[in-house]
């Protein structure tokens, strides 16, 4: 799997895809998912690693607050971040 370069921007007209109804969009060229492909996927999540950074104390209680997977809510409160900024540097 490859990484994603994240501070490239993206070229898709988003406003362009979100206006588009469903029947508009061409699906012809996807192959069906049949048994076989499912009988040979696997599952890819993206790499993680560990850090250490200095975050205030308050944020933090807050994540925690918010249960056991406090980690991944941050982990996703990051990509929301750096996804919305993204598409904003266009």
């Amino acid at each position: 799997m490859s990484e994603i370069d994240l501070s490239k921007p993206s070229e898709t007209d988003w406003r362009r895809v979100s206006e588009m109804a469903d029947e508009d969009i061409d699906t012809s060229d996807i192959p069906p998912l049949d048994d076989n492909f499912f009988a040979n996927a696997k599952l890819r999540m993206p790499r993680q690693i560990s850090v250490t950074m200095r975050v205030d104390a308050d944020l933090l209680e807050w994540f925690k607050a918010q249960g056991e997977a406090y980690e991944s809510l941050i982990n996703t409160a990051l990509r929301s971040y750096v996804e919305n900024h993204t598409e904003q540097s266009r």
